[in-house]
């Protein structure tokens, strides 16, 4: 199999690499940067941007499936930045793989694109979309899915092309460059407050089960299969360790295996989203650079419950978490730790 792994040098990106190579597949890597280490591994990489809609074809020609899983993430920031990588990427992506005859597209999308700010406890894909967003990431990356899900089968041509769209859950493990060091860097400032009453639960996903989910439904994602929708209805699905953890009380474990300090202070989601829309305001109108320090959306999803049924990725694709949380938290804590050893060495 010819395989092409969009974003293959981030964090997601390279697990699905590292997978598909372990097995023997044909790989190619598409990303904005140079990545040796892949190529060292017997991966192909290709430089360019989602936004160069020659690039993006050029590197889908004979390709046997195409993983896209490079976005711009992130809860805050310009819209046109989101929406450039993560919609018009998305549509180029689409357009290359029917151009070229590339028969399956597997897309990685987000349970955050059916956040709506209230609480969510185990509901599945039927689960709408909000009506509206507050925050361009999970904006645009609803906006990208739709139209993967649309994409679904033939075009106007005839064309044949099959999607499917994952929406991994809050990705953990070694390596992870972006929820992991955000949530310890407040913590090593003693700044990290806890958010609502402490009680809700929340879902994780193992980055290498994540990966492996790909993989399954990629392999399964043929005519006439469970994961085959009616034309213009590509198949969503959840994916996660299926054993949602109460949020602080995980946190403050994680922190207390790592010697860090746990949160003092405990504000409430009201108090926590007015202090967010303050400081998107002043970031907004006093032009800051960077993230503000809290915002609405990631008030509500410290303070609420989200977690998902995954019994259609188990049921259509045989997906099935390798690691108990347990496993999960123990894995990452040695990680950071060797990481924090490294740094003072």
């Amino acid at each position: 199999m010819k395989a092409l792994v969009t974003g293959g040098g981030g964090f997601l990106g390279r697990y699905i690499v590292e997978q598909l190579l372990a097995r023997g597949e044909t790989v190619t890597v598409f990303a904005r940067g140079a990545y040796p280490e892949l190529e060292t591994l017997g991966a192909r990489v290709v430089r360019g941007d989602l936004q160069d809609a020659g690039a993006v074809r050029r590197a889908c020609a004979g390709m046997d499936v195409v993983f896209h899983v490079a976005a711009k993430a992130g809860m805050w920031g310009a819209w046109d930045d989101f929406y450039g990588t993560n919609v018009i990427g998305t549509q180029n992506v689409i357009a290359a793989c029917r151009a070229n005859g590339v028969p399956k597209l597997i897309n990685t999308s987000s349970p955050s694109v059916i956040f709506d700010g209230t609480p969510q406890e185990g509901v599945d894909e039927s689960y709408p979309y909000p009506a509206h967003y507050e925050s361009p990431y999970p904006h645009t990356k609803a906006i990208a899915e739709q139209a993967v899900i649309a994409a679904h089968q033939g075009d106007t041509q005839g064309v044949p092309l099959l999607t499917v769209s994952l929406r991994p859950h809050l990705i953990i493990g070694p390596r992870d460059n972006h929820l992991l060091p955000g949530l310890l860097a407040s913590a090593r400032t003693g700044l990290l407050p806890q958010v609502g009453d402490g009680t809700n639960k929340v879902d994780l996903t193992d980055v290498e089960d994540a990966a492996r989910a790909h993989l399954l439904a990629a392999d399964a994602l043929a005519p006439g299969s469970p994961l085959d929708g009616p034309p213009g209805h590509g198949r969503v699905y959840f994916i996660s360790q299926d054993e949602p953890v109460v949020l602080w009380p995980w946190i403050r474990a994680l922190l207390r295996e790592l010697g860090l300090p746990e949160p003092r202070v405990r504000i409430s989601l009201s108090v926590a989203r007015a202090a967010g829309g303050l400081l998107e305001t002043l970031h907004t109108v006093l032009r800051r650079p960077g993230e503000p320090r809290l915002t609405r959306f990631i008030a509500s999803e410290l303070a609420q419950s989200h977690y998902y049924d995954i019994s259609a990725a188990q049921r259509d694709f045989g997906y099935a978490p390798q690691r108990t949380m347990a496993e999960v938290m123990a894995r990452v804590a040695a990680w950071v730790k060797e990481v924090d050893g490294q740094g003072k060495g």
